[in-house]
């Protein structure tokens, strides 16, 4: 991963592509010190320092999946089989699986959701900076430079810069992304299936395969009856999802952060509750506008578990607006509103502590 040496967060007070250069200094005395203050920062620079955003998106990342992942189960419980509605899918789990059922398959999420959010947020800061210089530079128009403008409100180049640049990251993560996450769905349905009576008894036999199987047994399984191919089972749809939905998310994210910012005349930094609500409507609208999607994701994956390699799985068609297609929302939105208000207040408060520290280790010298 390369350092982020030069990334700043969008509301700090300067873009760094403006940065002053000191002049040089005629004066002998002058021009020591000068020698002697550029030996300083030519220190190797704290590790953490300059990975700062990696170490805070997956610290952060560790707390908000442990926190919230039960009602992740609860969701792709209701996408994939019916249930009356939530305290129903809850009743029925607890009794059938103990408080055990909600956490199937958390080890999967904690290393993919960590590993995700930060290279997902490592590709995010760089694409929003390439994406602001070329618009400054072919459209007259800086998003980042108008961000950090005293008073000002989102715009559409803002939105655009936002949003394309959330795109590019969860384009990117997908390929990492769509294993762990058919590991995680195996996990949490895998009681269900090896209930579920199929009239074809070698599906019915494939389903028990994956009854009470850890993690990496799961993946195993999976590349036994689906090849390896069938880690990848549904890619188009994750890709789909996440590409959308991830721009969805970050434009929301720092557009509703300015304006809460705005709003309460202070710096994002010092305003902890406008990062939090941020945080919140950034999940609830992402999820909300790309659900149906998610939804036929969950159900051709689970559907796709029961058949062995290169039989053809059917397709479900993604139909907008129609209630089936959203079933567990309620779950998504409000599971996605804590998931994200805990990750991005831990986020901004780690990496806040982490820019408070010293650039280089005490005591260290050349």
């Amino acid at each position: 991963m390369p350092a982020e040496s030069n990334v700043q967060d969008v509301t700090s007070p300067a873009s760094p592509r403006t940065r002053t250069m000191p002049q040089p200094s005629t004066n002998p005395t002058t021009a020591a010190g000068s020698s002697s203050s550029s030996a300083a920062t030519e220190k190797p620079r704290r590790w953490v320092k300059r990975y700062r955003t990696e170490v805070s998106a997956s610290s952060a990342s560790v707390l908000s999946t442990i926190t919230a992942f039960p009602l992740d189960s609860v969701k792709t419980r209701l996408q994939t089989y019916p249930y009356k509605g939530f305290l129903d899918c809850v009743n029925t789990t607890y009794k059938a699986e103990g408080m055990r059922g909600f956490f199937r398959g958390v080890t999967a999420p904690l290393a993919s959701v960590t590993l995700v959010r930060t290279v997902s947020f490592s590709i995010y800061q760089r694409s929003k900076y390439t994406y602001s210089d070329w618009m400054g530079k072919n459209l007259g128009f800086c998003p980042l430079d108008h961000v950090n403008k005293t008073g000002a409100y989102p715009t559409l180049g803002t939105l655009a810069c936002f949003g394309l640049a959330g795109a590019t990251a969860g384009s990117g993560i997908t390929f990492i992304a769509c294993p762990f996450e058919l590991t995680k769905l195996s996990a949490q349905v895998s009681v269900l299936m090896a209930n579920q009576k199929n009239a074809d008894p070698k599906r019915q036999a494939i389903a028990l395969s994956y009854h009470n199987k850890g993690t990496f047994q799961t993946l195993a399984n999976i590349v036994k009856h689906r090849g390896i191919s069938g880690m990848y089972t549904g890619l188009n749809l994750h890709l789909l999802r996440d590409t959308l939905g991830t721009g969805i998310y970050f434009a929301t994210y720092e557009s509703s952060k300015q304006i809460l910012t705005t709003v309460s005349g202070k710096d994002a930094h010092k305003n902890p509750i406008a990062v939090l609500v941020a945080g919140a409507l950034c999940g609830i609208v992402s999820w909300a506008l790309i659900y149906p999607i998610d939804s036929v994701k969950s159900i051709y994956q689970r559907n796709a578990l029961m058949y062995s390699r290169k039989e053809k799985v059917p397709l479900p068609k993604i139909r907008w607006f129609r209630r089936d297609m959203y079933r567990g929302l309620g779950v998504s939105m409000g599971r996605s509103a804590a998931v994200n208000a805990v990750f991005f207040s831990a986020f901004e408060f780690f990496k806040k502590k982490i820019n408070a520290l010293e650039d280089t280790e005490p005591g260290r010298s050349l």
